[in-house]
């Protein structure tokens, strides 16, 4: 059996003490979920920064992963929540890509009685069981009785 691939979408890698301290935990629940983590700060590392074009080679290869990865599970903290991310979520919706999203942060940022985030960020769950695919904690993240958990059972 493959392991389905799912993009990290998040605003983790910009600071070296997230980086350390936050994107390792995420990473490591997915993994022991089976999914094998396209984390696009660790995959990005090959590009040489100091070099003119370094931002669009960076875009792109985000872009690639994203059309090329099984799902994407997108950290969407903030109010509002971190725009590449944002892109990256609308890709995959656009795409047709299996959507998880991760909010553990307790702040709203919506005009929606229903939803915690801006009502498009959800237009790639489904309508009435949305609440199986946004994890608000790691722990939910594990649980079976969630949607990512199923998807990722499915061979």
């Amino acid at each position: 059996m493959t392991r389905k691939t799912i993009y990290l979408a998040s605003p983790y890698g910009f600071s070296q003490q997230q980086k350390a301290l936050l994107l390792p935990p995420i990473v490591q629940v997915l993994e022991a979920l089976g999914a094998e983590v396209w984390e696009p700060f660790e995959r990005n590392n090959q590009v040489d920064f100091s070099q003119v074009g370094w931002a669009y080679q960076v875009a792109q290869a985000d872009f690639n992963d994203v059309k090329n990865c099984d799902g994407i599970f997108a950290v969407v903290n903030g109010t509002p929540p971190d725009e590449g991310v944002m892109v990256e979520l609308g890709m995959a919706i656009a795409l047709h890509k299996a959507i998880f999203l991760f909010r553990d942060d307790f702040r709203r940022c919506t005009d929606s009685e229903l939803y915690p985030l801006n009502l498009m960020v959800f237009s790639g769950l489904p309508e009435k069981n949305w609440k199986d695919y946004y994890y608000t904690s790691l722990d939910e993240v594990k649980s079976e009785q969630k949607a990512l958990y199923r998807w990722l059972s499915v061979a």
